[in-house]
């Protein structure tokens, strides 16, 4: 058994703001190998894409859930019974994704399991030669009207399963059970239940944002600098979708068009020089990024253009000047690379 490597997860739920926390009532993962997996007891929690905690490790290859949830913000019982690709999802939690360079060796943006160059890192006691993360955890998040996004994590890489619609249970037996089920997980009397419900109502609640955060384009990010001696590391990415992913070399230098979520954040690393290190922040504006995008096709770019002095940059949109909420700029990172200058 101990050579099978059944994929080990966390299982996370978490909402896009603490007004539409939701509650588990009832709770199944269903499992390519037949393990029984379940969600964490309690509700919701962090932000959109990160619960900001795990629970009890799951088993097995998840390939679909059957949910019943309750939102306070509507005083509605939700039910979410859905099948995930299985043959995707097989491929994912084979998956292990870089987070790290490995010292004097090329990494891949990801291996697969029994991969002998993987094995060879993993096995390592130097805890610097770890650099691939395997699937850490499965993703449920809960926006308003049942609208719910699965993605999975492998730490600086997120990648979204999909956008799936709970139904409103009207049924009333199935309603009549899931109340009172909740009533006996909360200990809340029926009357207390109502109060609850009027103080955390959200009259206006809907899930149009977090749809348009899932609106993708073909782009790719071009980093560039006035100076000569520009080497431009790796970029981390958030998105506002809830992915996440980091480009490092070889393949950043390739840097192909992919379709995308529009970037959240952009966090990177250059060097000019010997000790002249950096790390760079960009923090987007989203009605600006998105009023941009908005009606664009074909290929684009979000154009990085740093200063010959290292000190300041400007973020354009297919060469127009794209206003962002803020720029930051550290020097003397202490990040090393394989092609740091030495």
């Amino acid at each position: 058994m101990k050579n099978e490597k059944i994929p080990e997860w966390h299982a996370e739920m978490c909402h896009p703001a603490n007004e539409y926390r939701i509650d588990m009532v009832k709770d199944q993962i269903f499992t390519l190998e037949g393990a029984r997996a379940g969600m964490p007891y309690g509700g919701s929690s962090g932000r959109w894409g990160d619960s900001g905690g795990m629970w009890t490790e799951q088993h097995g290859t998840p390939i679909g859930a059957d949910l019943t949830y309750y939102a306070g913000y509507d005083n509605t019982f939700y039910r979410l019974k859905i099948d995930f690709p299985v043959e995707r999802m097989k491929d994912l939690v084979r998956r292990n994704y870089a987070y790290r360079e490995v010292k004097n060796k090329a990494i891949e943006e990801y291996k697969y399991d029994g991969d002998s160059d993987l094995q060879y890192i993993m096995d390592d006691t130097d805890g610097a030669y770890k650099s691939y993360d395997r699937m850490s955890s499965l993703i449920f998040g809960f926006a308003p009207k049942g609208m719910v996004v699965v993605w999975v994590n492998y730490g600086l890489t997120v990648i979204e399963i999909g956008r799936y619609q709970a139904k409103v249970i009207t049924d009333p037996k199935e309603l009549e059970s899931a109340k009172k089920r909740y009533l006996e997980i909360w200990r809340f009397s029926p009357a207390r239940f109502d109060e609850l419900a009027k103080e955390f109502s959200v009259p206006d609640a809907n899930c149009e944002l977090w749809d348009m955060f899932r609106l993708r384009y073909n782009w790719k990010p071009v980093f560039t600098s006035e100076n000569p001696n520009f080497r431009l590391f790796t970029i981390i990415t958030e998105y506002y979708n809830g992915e996440k992913d980091q480009m490092m070399r070889p393949w950043l230098l390739e840097n192909k068009m992919r379709d995308r979520a529009l970037p959240n954040v952009f966090q990177f690393f250059w060097e000019t020089g010997i000790g002249q290190k950096f790390e760079g922040r960009i923090f987007f504006n989203q009605n600006e990024i998105f009023n941009r995008f908005k009606g664009l096709s074909g290929d684009n770019e979000i154009q990085v253009k740093i200063d010959k002095d290292n000190r300041s940059l400007e973020v354009l949109l297919n060469n127009q000047k794209l206003e962002v909420d803020s720029i930051r700029i550290y020097p003397n990172s202490k990040r090393e690379f394989n092609d740091s200058y030495k």
